[in-house]
This record gives C-alpha cells, structure tokens and sequence, in this order.
C-alpha cells in the first residue's frame, strides 16, 4: 500500500493521536477497498475456484479461471475495461461536484454532480455508496 503520506510534526497529545488515528484510517479504507472492487479490478474475485485448482496444501497459489480470462481479455464478465487500484482510483478522481450559478444572480445556485461512466458506476455499487 502506498498512501504517500510524509511525517507531520506534532507538539499536542491530542493532534499526535488524531494523526495516528487518521493514518490508520486511510489505510484500513485502502485495505478494504481491492476486496470490495476485486470484480471490477484484476484482482481474483473468485477465491473458492482458485483453491479447487490447488492441487496440495504447499503448491504455489493458482489464479482461477474467472482472473485469468479477465487479465487476458482486459474486460470484465459484465465487458467493461478491468483496472488497477491505481488506475480505478484515477477514474473515480475524474466525478467532480460543481456549483453552478445561473446568469440572473437572482435565481439561486445549484449543485451539479457529473454523470458516472459505466465503470464509476459499478464501482460505487460496489463500494454501496451512492451520490
């Protein structure tokens, strides 16, 4: 996991825990997240098949079949594009939330969230989140 996070000086208990806690957060949050978007990223999302093609105990880890069609087809079961955690994360990064301003000042502004593309769709069913 790589969250680039670089020391921050603290002199306050309070701040130093608040820190800590925030640290540990993120990674937690960049823990769970692979498992939740395995579908989606070229993760093996099918454990269970994986372990019936292991043929012991202390053989090497197989891929399932599922995992494997998906890295060399680079698309999904549903034909959407597969992805990194990297590279999903920079397509998430892209759904922006815009306040808008209507020309006569009088009328009020408004917000206004970008359409999600098939994949930031999928991804936030995954994740059950919704905008």
């Amino acid at each position: 996991m790589d969250l680039q996070v670089r020391p921050i000086y603290h002199r306050l208990a309070d701040r130093v825990r608040a820190h800590i806690f925030l640290c540990m957060l993120a990674y937690y949050v960049e823990w769970h997240m692979p498992g939740a978007l395995a579908p989606i990223l070229f993760d093996d999302d099918d454990q269970a098949n994986a372990a019936v093609a292991r043929t012991s105990i202390i053989a090497p880890a197989q891929r399932s079949a599922k995992a494997r069609h998906k890295a060399a087809h680079k698309l999904t079961s549903d034909g959407l594009p597969v992805h990194s955690f990297q590279s999903l994360l920079a397509d998430l990064a892209t759904v922006v939330k815009n306040t808008v301003q209507p020309q006569p000042f009088s009328v009020p502004t408004f917000d206004k969230i970008t359409q999600l593309t098939p994949v930031q769709q999928q991804a936030f069913d995954l994740l059950g989140l919704q905008l």
